[in-house]
């Protein structure tokens, strides 16, 4: 399988993460965003949407969004489970994950705040108070979803860490801090000891560098 990788993108660095814990090899391939790779029509062919990650799979099938390929992956490699058994903590992982992945993480996304500085004419400091806005918005939610056991919901991280952990990476680029979410503060404290969560950080990944 070949993955269309960039090591800041909260979204591939969710799948990093899930293929790290399912201990699933790919050969990985870096888009770099910030040079605009993402629009270049080989890879449109690929994902139409201009987005990363990706992921191609033997056959030449291209699957798209983060949460789709670790949907994926936990079919393709069933343990250690990335969905809880049990369907009520399921629901909840997964609403977690949503919270993060769909309500939080777009709102920050390069090609929202490459809008806000080019065509709406947004100042430095504007774009930074919407960033920080959004994400502060949405930890208040997770901080209020989740029950550290010590991951979000269990005793292993589960989808809701998969996306906490990035949408934290983030956080911490643009000046949010922990200090009034001690429950996040317990589970981004037990991601950072997971083996799994060290490997696919984007100071680990081994991508090509960027600003």
């Amino acid at each position: 399988m070949l993955f269309y990788d960039y090591d800041r993108s909260s979204a591939a660095y969710r799948v990093r993460i899930a293929l790290a814990i399912k201990g699933i090899s790919v050969e990985r391939r870096f888009v770099h965003l910030l040079r605009a790779e993402q629009r270049l029509p080989a890879y449109l062919e690929k994902n139409p949407q201009g987005l990363v990650p990706a992921l191609e799979l033997d056959d030449g099938t291209v699957l798209t969004q983060s949460l789709a390929i670790i949907e994926y992956l936990e079919t393709l490699q069933p343990n250690p489970r990335l969905v809880p058994a049990d369907p009520v903590l399921a629901a909840r992982a997964r609403a977690a994950a949503l919270a993060i992945a769909c309500d939080t993480h777009p709102l920050g996304n390069l090609r929202v705040v490459t809008y806000l500085q080019e065509r709406l004419a947004q100042s430095e400091a504007d774009v930074l108070e919407w960033r920080r806005h959004w994400v502060r918005l949405g930890l208040d939610a997770v901080e209020a979803l989740i029950r550290p056991s010590p991951f979000c919901f269990t005793a292993a991280p589960t989808i809701a860490d998969i996306c906490l952990a990035p949408q934290l990476f983030y956080a911490e680029r643009f000046g949010v801090t922990l200090e009034t979410y001690p429950k996040i503060g317990a589970v981004a404290a037990a991601c950072a000891e997971h083996p799994a969560f060290r490997a696919a950080h984007p100071d680990a990944a081994e991508a090509a560098p960027g600003p």
